[in-house]
């Protein structure tokens, strides 16, 4: 239609480039695309002299099982090719037996040469790493059987390493109270909706986003939207006759905005983690580099100076300075985790 349209009315042709496509046509063409993709990886495999797998399990919305599995190889030229090789959903049991006969089903369908397999990255969780069963296990015992015993290396995924680091905060009497009240205003629509509306009576743009565990980043976001909204949310739970008493108190006050900040740090050194084609090199530096502001904001909070912490900064009176140091304490723990 649109080669006709050219000779026979071209005035008309971006009529014609407005037409939709139907979804059959469109599912065809992602079926393509992916066919294609999938051609090309398999061929590239083909030519790797080593490579290495990550795998990530984790659950999505439906509370289906997912398993993100990931290949990065090398070949003759030294030129390195990272790949998602699939997404299995696992909609019965997650034991290791079943994540390896998922790993293995993926890899062998793109074609992999099992004795140039030289590492496994993984998310540390016990069915992954279980000395007797575990996946690694596994993994290792049918890599080592095509290659003749050579050495095999395996990981605890370093993004995974430090979301471990960042729970080891445990503020638990902040976080239970945050997500309490969080649900308590979006888990029932018309707390949601008069919420919202009250939110749009004093021009805030923005809502009240929930915290899930599964996404480490969205702590962050949680934490920052209710400290913003502090006012607005005291007031709409005063009027729902469920007041929490806990804004009243200036120590929970400033454990709430220390938490808000050092979440934050937390997640901008996530975000500068994440990321393709990147080496251990660069992880190292992150890393380091934030052990070295750790260092930096003990040394201060313990004199009671909190330059790089805002919201806590904004909260403390000139009285309550002393009560930073407490903090210190939970920098010094955290500190000792990234070690």
């Amino acid at each position: 239609m649109m080669k006709a349209s050219e000779i026979v009315c071209p005035e008309k042709r971006q009529a014609f480039a407005n037409i939709s496509l139907t979804r059959n046509t469109v599912a065809d063409r992602i079926s393509d695309l992916s066919a294609d993709l999938d051609s090309q990886l398999k061929q590239k495999v083909k030519s790797f002299i080593a490579f290495s797998v990550a795998i990530d399990e984790g659950t999505d919305i439906t509370d289906v099982a997912q398993l993100a599995i990931f290949i990065r190889g090398v070949d003759d030229t030294l030129t390195v090719t990272e790949e998602f090789v699939d997404l299995v959903p696992m909609t019965d049991t997650t034991t290791a037996a079943d994540i390896f006969t998922a790993l293995v089903g993926a890899l062998d369908r793109v074609g992999v040469d099992w004795s140039r397999a030289v590492s496994l990255a993984t998310d540390g969780a016990p069915s992954m790493i279980g000395k007797k069963a575990g996946v690694v296990k596994k993994f290792r015992d049918k890599v080592q059987s095509a290659n003749g015993g050579r050495d095999f290396w395996t990981f605890h995924c370093i993004l995974h390493q430090e979301a471990l680091c960042c729970k080891s905060l445990k503020m638990d009497n902040v976080m239970k109270v945050v997500i309490q009240t969080v649900n308590f205003i979006r888990s029932r629509s018309l707390n949601h909706r008069q919420f919202d509306s009250l939110l749009r009576e004093k021009d805030h743009i923005y809502g009240l986003p929930y915290h899930t565990e599964v996404r480490w980043l969205s702590r962050g976001a949680a934490l920052r939207c209710f400290f913003d909204l502090r006012e607005e949310i005291e007031q709409f739970m005063e009027e729902k006759g469920k007041p929490v008493l806990e804004f009243h108190s200036a120590v929970w006050m400033q454990d709430l905005a220390f938490m808000v900040d050092v979440t934050e740090h937390l997640n901008n050194l996530n975000k500068q983690l994440q990321g393709r084609n990147k080496v251990a090199t660069q992880y190292y530096d992150s890393i380091r580099s934030f052990k070295l502001k750790l260092l930096l904001w003990e040394t201060q909070l313990a004199g009671g100076d909190a330059a790089h912490f805002p919201c806590l900064k904004n909260v403390c009176t000139i009285q309550s300075v002393a009560d930073m140091k407490r903090f210190k304490d939970k920098i010094t723990g955290l500190l000792l985790e990234f070690e």
